[in-house]
Formats: C-alpha cells, sequence, structure tokens
C-alpha cells in the first residue's frame, strides 16, 4: 500500500498458526476466484479503479496489520521432500534462518459437498523476529508481513525470494500472482469514522442502525485490466474475524480493510513479471485505499499532508 506504511500489529505469526495453514484463505482467493461479469454499470472518472496512483503520504502509525504476496504455479512434487528444498533454504538462510515444516490441509468443494485432501508440505522460513515468512509449497510461493515499512522494501524482499524459486525449483508456468493488504482500525478511532471514511465505505457506521450492528461487512470482486481485485470492508466485534488465517481476532471493535488484487490465467514463469505484477497491484490496491479513506484519516496515523 504506502510506500512507508509502518505495521503496529504483534510482530508474530504464531497465533495465526492453525492447522489450515495461514495461507489457506489467500490461496482460495487469490487462485479459485473467477472473474465473473462485469454488472451494467457507468465506471465514472474518478474511480480508483482507473484514476491514476496519487502521491504517496507515509503514514508513521499506519493500521496496517499483514501483507502477503504470492505466487502459484503448477504442481512440483518433489518440494515435498528435504533434499529438493536444502538448496533453496541455503540461498535465504542469511535472511530467513528459522525453518519450520508445515501441512496445510485442504478440502475440495464440489455438488457433492466437500471432500477432505490429502495434507500438503509448507516449509516456513521466518526471519529471527518471526516477523517476516516465506512459505513454499508443492504449488506456491508466499511472502508475508506483519512488519511492513515500505512498498519498495516488501518487492526487494518478494524478488529475493521469488528469484532462488527460479533457480532451485525452476517452475515452467506462474498460474497466479497477487498481493494482499490488510488494515484495521481500533479503539478511539472507532468512533470517528463519520470523519475518518467515505460514505461508501463506511456504510451504515456513523448512521442510526450503527447502535444495533454487532457486524457489518462489504465485499465486492472487480476486473481491472485483465486482473481481479477483491475488496472487504466493514465492522466486527470483540473476538469476531472473517479470516482467521490472516486477520487476528481482536478483544475490541474493530474496523478492516482489506483488498486483494490477483492475476488472471497461466504465464511464462519469469521473476521479472511476477514482481512487476506485484508492484502494479500494491499501486492500484494503494490508489483504493487513498480513495476509501479521508485526509482526516492520514494525519490521525502520521501522514503530514
Amino acid at each position: 500500500m504506502n510506500s512507508a506504511r509502518l505495521s503496529r500489529a504483534p510482530n508474530h505469526f504464531s497465533s495465526l498458526s492453525v492447522s489450515l495453514g495461514i495461507l489457506c484463505h489467500f490461496t482460495a482467493h487469490f487462485t479459485h476466484t473467477e472473474l465473473p461479469a462485469r454488472l451494467p454499470c457507468m465506471t465514472t472518472p474518478e474511480s480508483p479503479l482507473r484514476m491514476a496512483p496519487p502521491l504517496e503520504v507515509p503514514l508513521s502509525n499506519a493500521p496496517l496489520v499483514r501483507v502477503i504476496a504470492q505466487v502459484r504455479f503448477p504442481l512440483v512434487v518433489a518440494i515435498e521432500q528435504r533434499d529438493f528444498v536444502a538448496p533453496f533454504q541455503e540461498a535465504i538462510r542469511g535472511q530467513y534462518p528459522i525453518l519450520r515444516q508445515d501441512h496445510m490441509h485442504g478440502v475440495l468443494v464440489s455438488p457433492a459437498g466437500l471432500t477432505p485432501q490429502a495434507p500438503q508440505t509448507v516449509w516456513r522460513f521466518s526471519d529471527e523476529t518471526n516477523s517476516w515468512r516465506i512459505s513454499l509449497a508443492p504449488e506456491f510461493l508466499a511472502l508475508e508481513t506483519v512488519a511492513y515499512s515500505s512498498r519498495s522494501d516488501f518487492l526487494a524482499r518478494f524478488r529475493e525470494a521469488v528469484s532462488p524459486l527460479a533457480t532451485h525449483v525452476n517452475p515452467k508456468l506462474i498460474d497466479r500472482v497477487g498481493v494482499r493488504y490488510i488494515d484495521r482500525m481500533v479503539g478511539d478511532a472507532m468512533k470517528d469514522v463519520v470523519v475518518l471514511l467515505r460514505p461508501e465505505v463506511r456504510g451504515i457506521l456513523g448512521s442510526p442502525l450503527a447502535a444495533d450492528a454487532s457486524h457489518s461487512i462489504c465485499e465486492s470482486v472487480f476486473s481491472v485490466d485483465g486482473a481481479g481485485l477483491i475488496t472487504r470492508w466493514g465492522s466486527l466485534p470483540p473476538g469476531a474475524t472473517v479470516d482467521p488465517a490472516a486477520i487476528e481476532p481482536t478483544s475490541q471493535p474493530s474496523w478492516i480493510l482489506d483488498l486483494d488484487m490477483f492475476s488472471s490465467g497461466p504465464t511464462p514463469f519469469s521473476v521479472e513479471r511476477a514482481v512487476q505484477d506485484v508492484a502494479r497491484f500494491a499501486e492500484r490496491i494503494y490508489t483504493v485505499f487513498r480513495w476509501a479513506v479521508t485526509d482526516d484519516f492520514l494525519r490521525r496515523y502520521g501522514g503530514k499532508l
């Protein structure tokens, strides 16, 4: 999102390491969501899906809790094997010295119902603070952080993760590539949503209905220049989450802004292409973020206008 938006989320992943795996929700949305036919509506010049990206405003205390980028590729069964993964580990071990073996359980959704799938090995490479992590599985590589400092830093780290993937795993195709930014407001900010958010985004918050609402989430899917964009925003009560694999529940009422953007269709594997797509998606997500919030929001979280 913003090139200098700092995360104040807890500096660890351990509380989110559930049996389904930290990236299951991300994987489902970024790889299995088909782009629907567009609704018959008019796109105005002011649409954040089309407008030129605004100048970035660094936020010193941004409510950004998690950023994830993922590249998916056709199945490489050998990734299940330690010996095969060892050269990849050596390539990144200086920055990600902690390796844990995990298993991700999935289900197949069909007309017959839900069918459990065989567990899949996921190798989790973390830094010493456990705030940055690379996950490598037979069908994807993902980079995630709860300590985002800038877009340029995130893209550099993504390149450093995808480059050894190309060298040591050598997938031939990119099936999907995407990036996801999750913001969350809590505390006193919840009292000021009327001045912090656009009316289109705050929904019933600030209206008489808000006093009796405990859960209000809006989800939309957009097609943007051959890519997909999923937006989710809304309020949650204490202890609630719409995605336990990526958004840790909090003890306070909260408001979330969850933006996913991803490609559609296989392309030849290229480090440059993957990095360029993530950079392009991050820029568009930042444009949507800036459309969704007001100048008062930027000032509240440390922006200087």
